[in-house]
């Protein structure tokens, strides 16, 4: 129930932030809108760690507001391909036998804070570039298939799944100002999620047939013997999973970006 509520109060903290913009007057010199296009993985039960054999493509859409030269609030849409396979790298010979695969489209809405490290926006500003870290919230839908152990029987759906999640989004990235109005950034972005179900695998035990004895003798006065092939399969209870965005992005000011006074 506690989970419930959590995802539902964030579910209406970030529409809520989102639709607010579009009632906002526009201001000159303070407003950017842009596209982003990079990939994106997840780190889960199938992999652990980033693994760049598997890897989607992600595309965004955002407009950010600059209150001066070090915050700004950027809202906007991704939408990202995320697989992941035990056949691909699997993590020890029982994730080989598992087979677990999983493949699927995420979109999530976000709204971040962004914190510049230079004066960059300044018209006399000797730099022309500026790290710059984020943090916000999101919320994301993932439909897809795959499964989550071999031999997994399906109802009639080929393994088809869907979900959503809360996310936190945070990261780093670096901006530079290729002219007055146009600015190119490179970005990583982490997503901690809090669901164990992106990748078709959570925290529930199955008997599955993938460990059958090969020192066991069958009885040949018993048809019915047949060697114990069933072991366990299920997912770290200890964690969620998560997916990340490595990307660039173009964004264009409508007005020409000013000097803020502090």
């Amino acid at each position: 129930m506690k989970k419930v509520k959590f995802e539902k109060l964030c579910l209406v903290i970030v529409l809520g932030l989102l639709l607010s913009f579009p009632m906002v007057p526009l201001q000159a010199q303070q407003n950017e809108y842009g596209l982003g296009l990079g990939v994106a993985t997840y780190s889960g039960d199938i992999i652990r760690s980033l693994d760049p054999e598997q890897l989607g493509l992600q595309g965004t859409f955002f407009g950010r507001r600059n209150f001066d030269n070090v915050w700004s609030l950027r809202f906007g849409f991704s939408v990202a391909g995320l697989n992941a396979a035990d056949s691909v790298s699997p993590l020890d010979a029982m994730a080989q036998s598992r087979n677990a695969y999983f493949k699927g489209l995420l979109v999530e809405g976000h709204a971040l804070m962004e914190y510049h490290f230079l004066d960059y926006l300044a018209p006399h500003s000797t730099f022309r570039f500026s790290p710059y870290g984020f943090f916000g919230f999101g919320y994301t839908f993932f439909s897809g298939k795959g499964q989550a152990y071999q031999g997994e029987i399906y109802p009639d759906d080929e393994g088809k799944y869907s979900l959503s999640t809360p996310v936190i989004p945070f990261g780093l990235g670096i901006k530079y100002k290729l002219k007055e109005r146009l600015f190119m950034a490179l970005e990583f972005g982490f997503r901690p999620t809090v669901t164990d179900f992106l990748d078709k695998i959570e925290y529930n035990e199955n008997y599955i047939p993938r460990f059958p004895d090969p020192n066991y003798v069958p009885n040949p006065s018993d048809p019915n013997d047949t060697p114990p092939v069933y072991g366990l399969n299920y997912g770290n209870k200890s964690d969620k999973d998560w997916y990340y965005f490595l990307g660039v992005t173009l964004s264009y000011s409508f007005h020409q970006v000013e000097c803020f006074n502090y």
